[in-house]
């Protein structure tokens, strides 16, 4: 997988009372997204993930599951993404290889400090996904917030340490917030909440594409 173009931008799926999370699958592919991270902590089933590899195997657009290895092996997605109470990164690859599954798989993992990122790497995570940027009601149990110093004094420490993980920040993160964040280092970021509560969430995906491109 490159980490070019529109692959610098992840949706997270967070069901909303107006859309589900195939209806934001769709929006954010037609926003010209090629991304998306299927989270739901409580009633994630084989159908809505397979409804999901579905729609993204449709447009060429990759697939990751959170914290499910076994639902996104079955299913047929391109990764998954793990937290740091989840499944080890390691442990993740040999069960990956063992299906015979390993090429072009992705296998996240969450970071809230450099050491998380430092462990990730030696366990041999794909990418990190760097946050919170800000607080944000989309997850529960949030660690400690970074803000745009927190990830230039990490992304700084990787570079220190020879650490060339692709880094994703992620967080409460706003279409304003884009320039600057891209100015810290970062691959590129993952966002939720602004783009599936915006009231056309095709056309904030293209904006975020935009600044995401303009700040390279």
């Amino acid at each position: 997988m490159k980490y070019e173009g529109t692959n610098r931008l992840m949706l997270i799926t967070h069901q909303t009372d107006k859309l589900d999370e195939p209806a934001e699958a769709r929006l954010f592919l037609e926003g010209g997204g090629s991304w998306i991270q299927l989270r739901k902590k409580e009633g994630l089933t084989e159908p809505l993930a397979a409804t999901l590899a579905r729609i993204c195997g449709e447009k060429g657009a990759q697939l990751s599951i959170d914290d499910n290895l076994d639902l996104a092996l079955r299913v047929g997605a391109g990764g998954v993404h793990l937290g740091k109470n989840d499944l080890p990164v390691d442990e993740a690859w040999r069960r990956v290889w063992a299906e015979g599954k390993g090429a072009g798989f992705v296998v996240g993992a969450t970071a809230n400090t450099f050491d998380d990122i430092r462990l990730a790497a030696s366990r041999g995570a794909s990418y990190i996904g760097l946050g919170p940027f800000r607080f944000t009601e989309t997850k529960q149990r949030l660690s400690p917030t970074l803000g745009l110093e927190g990830y230039r004094r990490i992304l700084g420490q990787c570079r220190e340490a020879g650490i060339q993980l692709p880094v994703y920040a992620i967080g409460g993160i706003e279409l304003a917030d884009v320039p600057a964040l891209m100015r810290t280092g970062i691959t590129g970021v993952a966002i939720s909440g602004a783009i599936v509560r915006a009231a056309d969430p095709a056309e904030a995906t293209r904006q975020f594409l935009e600044a995401i491109q303009s700040s390279l």
